[in-house]
């Protein structure tokens, strides 16, 4: 893609009313623009990144053997007063009416859809274990929305909603989601602490959320200094992090911790994720049964699954950027590749840049190229702005050498390597 046929507002500074980095940078950097309170519109750039994460998490739950739906935002007000959370769930959820006077909401969470979905269609124990899970975007009515992208109204979430047997059979589950978990966020770049959590308006009784540790983050989470080193092990025991201390600020007591003092890591964190196991809650109060292998009608045992995509965005650039923006990871990066031609109007910097550009285009390499005739500081301070892991600089005088200088935007170095080598760098570390 070439810059001078691309859409990139980029601005020089952030918007009053940006408090935290990551809102200051979607801004500046042309990913987002806020259309109303809590609410944005994402431009190109922003949109590839929402691809890149949605496309991680898509590829890990479909590794796990759940199954990808896709359920309706607007739903009956009827099935959620059947399970008696229409007027309990409070003013977060939007609540509107059709033409015909019937009561309908903006769905914030779609545990009721799933299970009016298998009621209907799964009646034997032999149908299971199941799990199913959406893309999709939800609203929540934010009685005050702030942080940009980071607690907005209006946000695309990855929902997953098991169903099993029993209970030992949706532990499984609630396990295999969770391992699930961590691959998702080792792929971004991201340690991921899984913290004891308040169930909340979801109901059950186990319950865990995932913080990205980011000096910027909005929540204290403490939690045992030993389960980092479970968590860098690339198969962690789930059953054995679980037993792991940590929590939240708010559910931290420290003269009822029961880990010393000293063993205890205190880190901001940003919540990305959140896991709950609530047992027989919806098939309960929905009527969802099943028959088991003696014949007899049982209630089965669910669990819900969430990752707030677009939230995970403005955590990631939390935990890395710079005083110059974003850095992004490279298996979330909008483009792995910038060219920056420094001399339009020389034919051989434009020869050698034109010709590596079409050399990544032929490989697959996601690469944006600076072909405008904007300043060299214009140029350098943009692609560092936007975070792009490489730039290859072409400039008059590097054309005479046949070489480009090669820029990494997470460590600082420089090189200058020839075309062949440079091609070659940049196929190795896609």
């Amino acid at each position: 893609m070439k810059i001078s046929k691309y859409y990139l507002p980029v601005l020089k500074d952030a918007p009053l009313g940006a408090e935290v980095v990551s809102h200051k940078l979607m801004l500046r950097a042309g990913m987002v623009k806020q259309q109303s309170s809590g609410i944005y519109s994402w431009l190109p750039l922003g949109a590839r990144v929402l691809k890149k994460v949605e496309n991680i998490i898509r590829e890990e739950m479909n590794k796990s053997g759940a199954l990808e739906v896709i359920l309706p935002c607007i739903q009956s007000a009827d099935l959620w007063r059947e399970s008696n959370r229409y007027d309990s769930y409070g003013k977060e959820m939007l609540r509107i009416k059709d033409r015909h006077e019937n009561d309908l909401l903006f769905s914030p969470t779609a545990e009721e859809a799933i299970t009016d979905i298998v009621r209907s269609h799964i009646n034997s124990y032999k149908d299971f274990p199941r799990t199913f899970y959406q893309i999709n975007w939800k609203f929540r009515d934010e009685i005050r929305p702030r942080f940009g992208v980071m607690r907005g109204r209006e946000f695309l979430m990855k929902d997953a909603y098991s169903f099993d047997v029993d209970q030992e059979s949706a532990v499984a589950t609630y396990n295999k989601m969770v391992k699930t978990y961590f691959n998702i966020f080792m792929r971004m770049g991201l340690r991921a602490i899984p913290v004891r959590a308040d169930t909340g308006p979801i109901g059950g009784d186990l319950s865990h959320e995932f913080h990205v540790l980011a000096h910027t983050g909005e929540s204290d989470i403490f939690y045992d200094k030993d389960l980092e080193e479970e968590l860098n092990k690339l198969n962690p025991d789930v059953e054995k992090i679980r037993k792991f201390y940590a929590m939240a600020d708010e559910m931290h007591v420290v003269e009822k911790c029961p880990v010393a003092v000293a063993n205890i890591k205190n880190h901001k964190g940003i919540e990305v994720g959140h896991v709950f196991y609530y047992g027989t809650k919806y098939s309960e109060v929905l009527n969802a049964t099943y028959m088991n292998h003696e014949g007899k009608t049982v209630l089965f045992h669910g669990g819900c699954y969430g990752i707030g995509v677009s939230r995970l965005i403005a955590a990631i650039i939390e935990s890395s950027h710079d005083d110059k923006g974003i850095i992004w990871p490279k298996a979330v990066a909008p483009f792995t590749v910038a060219i920056l031609n420094l001399h339009t109007k020389d034919a051989d910097a434009s020869s050698l840049a034109d010709k590596l550009y079409q050399a990544l285009l032929d490989r697959n390499i996601e690469v944006i190229y600076d072909d405008t005739d904007a300043g060299a500081g214009n140029k350098f301070s943009r692609v560092e702005l936007i975070g792009i892991p490489y730039s290859i600089v072409s400039s008059t005088k590097l054309a005479k050498e046949n070489k480009f200088e090669v820029r990494d935007r997470k460590t600082g170095a420089v090189e200058l390597l020839d075309f062949e080598s440079t091609l070659k760098k940049l196929l190795e570390d896609d």
